[in-house]
């Protein structure tokens, strides 16, 4: 039996992985450093792609940058890139996998210095989820002041592939902002948790 729960227009594509994304993930609240970082380092991946064609990866990926250590991540040489390149689990994109590199390098500075990934993002909104009530997916806005600010910040700490979009996307993965359409299932449930 289908599954007619009312959803956000882009999870009604059909396919199953991005319908249980959509029902599971995006927009929960994301408080664990390592899961950050990985959300991080996709939503850099998926930069010209779509978010699908990361989501069939990101198995791939996992194996790939080793759980998504950023320790091992920020290690790797240029023979360690280059065997990455050579990875068909992931998007063979040297601008992206030195990214990755670099932004492990960001993190783990960052980290250092704030004691927690998780913190010093979620400062951002102060602590808690911004919850929008938009009604179409034409009224979601692709960056806002805040995500500028946000990519500002991360790029002047080292990070790349994080422009205003990328940061907005980031955002509403992570939980920060909750853009789940007022029509949606997800929109109070997510609403509700903290």
């Amino acid at each position: 039996m289908a599954d007619a729960r009312p959803r956000c227009d882009w999870a009604g594509i059909g396919d199953s992985l991005y319908r249980d994304y959509h029902d599971r993930e995006w927009g929960v609240p994301l408080h664990d450093d390592r899961r950050l970082f990985e959300l991080l380092l996709l939503e850099g991946a998926q930069a010209g792609l779509a978010w699908i064609s990361i989501l069939r990866r990101r198995e791939g990926y996992r194996a790939a940058y080793q759980g998504f250590d950023p320790g091992w991540l920020a290690s790797l040489t240029d023979d360690g890139i280059a065997s990455l390149l050579g990875d068909p689990r992931i998007v063979r994109n040297r601008a992206k996998v030195r990214s990755a590199v670099g932004n492990a390098r960001a993190f783990l500075a960052l980290v250092q210095e704030a004691g927690s990934f998780d913190g010093w993002l979620w400062s951002f909104v102060d602590g808690g989820p911004m919850h929008n009530a938009w009604r179409s997916h034409a009224e979601i806005p692709a960056e806002t002041d805040l995500s500028r600010s946000l990519s500002a910040e991360m790029r002047r700490r080292g990070f790349s592939f994080i422009g205003p979009t990328i940061a907005y996307a980031f955002m509403q993965s992570a939980g920060l902002v909750n853009d789940h359409l007022v029509g949606c299932f997800r929109h109070d449930e997510v609403a509700a948790l903290r």
